[in-house]
């Protein structure tokens, strides 16, 4: 454990609390759809906040401490990458315009960072207790690796489904009204309530966070065990999505090995969780390790170009 104290906890929650008002300052006053210049350079400054917090936390907490937070911090961001292949295929299937979808996406990720706490307390938890739950832990891992390498085709279907406004499970619940009323979830129509597809585009973003914390939280849990780098890494790689979509939405669909990369990782890290009570590999190697992977990902699809995501037929 790292001994974060109240002094740590208060840093963190004051910096991301300025982060967060910060995006909603920008979205309201930087306009609704952002240039992709505009996106590249806030997604710029996100990373670089990550980083530096990362800084810090050697400086605060001793150098293993900011090296292991800025390997979680990393495989976090590359998996949360792969969140944008879905956001694509939500905002396709709800038919939600690019000018409000930085609403759904705030949104969502704020949830994201209540459910996940929740998520990583329980974890933290089970592993405390149950030694054995490692190897569960794993056993996901190695499934998301296979998803990864062989479930594109199977998520698509789950996204379209889910998204079919007409049959969407929302509908279930509330009545759906398949026109957007600008940026209201929902609206009264009749006397009733009516959910707009900006909230079932919404909901679905929430439904496949949850399936991907599943994928990255054990992950992180084979970097360390430690509550505030668990946390931290997962909220800063959250940061930022918003405008990181804006930027890639255009490319994600050219980056054929991404997926690839990202499986070969998840494996990695499953492999370091289950060998960790036999071998020890150092913080610097797990991060040198979790860069090339990326790294190679990307460059190979640059290289080698393709489509990574089927187009909406």
């Amino acid at each position: 454990m790292t001994g974060a104290g109240f002094i740590e906890w208060t840093v963190f929650w004051t910096v991301v609390a300025a982060a967060l008002v910060a995006d909603v300052v920008v979205s309201r006053f930087g306009g609704r759809t952002p240039a992709v210049r505009n996106a590249a350079l806030w997604s710029g400054v996100w990373i670089g906040l990550g980083v530096l917090f990362g800084v810090w936390v050697a400086m605060r907490l001793g150098r293993d401490a900011g090296i292991t937070y800025l390997t979680a911090y990393v495989l976090e961001k590359s998996l949360s990458v792969d969140n944008l292949f879905l956001f694509v295929l939500i905002f396709e299937q709800t038919g939600v315009p690019p000018a409000l979808q930085h609403r759904a996406l705030f949104w969502g990720i704020v949830s994201a960072l209540i459910m996940r706490a929740v998520l990583i307390g329980l974890g933290v938890y089970l592993l405390e207790r149950f030694h054995w739950v490692i190897y569960v832990f794993a056993g996901f891992l190695v499934f998301a690796a296979a998803r990864m390498l062989w479930g594109k085709a199977e998520e698509t279907k789950l996204v379209k489904a889910s998204c079919a406004l007409c049959t969407s499970w929302v509908g279930r619940f509330i009545p759906i009204r398949p026109v957007t009323e600008g940026p209201m979830f929902v609206v009264r129509q009749g006397g009733r309530l009516m959910a707009t597809p900006l909230l079932v585009a919404l909901v679905v973003i929430e439904t496949t966070d949850i399936i991907f914390a599943l994928d990255s939280i054990p992950a992180v849990f084979a970097v360390t065990r430690d509550p505030f780098l668990v946390y931290t890494s997962n909220v800063f790689a959250l940061l930022g999505l918003r405008s990181l979509y804006f930027v890639l939405a255009g490319a994600i669909r050219d980056l054929r090995f991404l997926r690839t990369g990202l499986g070969i990782m998840l494996l990695f890290v499953a492999a370091k969780m289950l060998l960790a009570d036999i071998v020890e590999i150092p913080p610097v190697a797990s991060l040198a390790a979790v860069v090339v992977i990326f790294v190679v990902a990307i460059v190979a699809s640059r290289l080698f170009p393709g489509t990574g995501v089927p187009s909406r037929e």
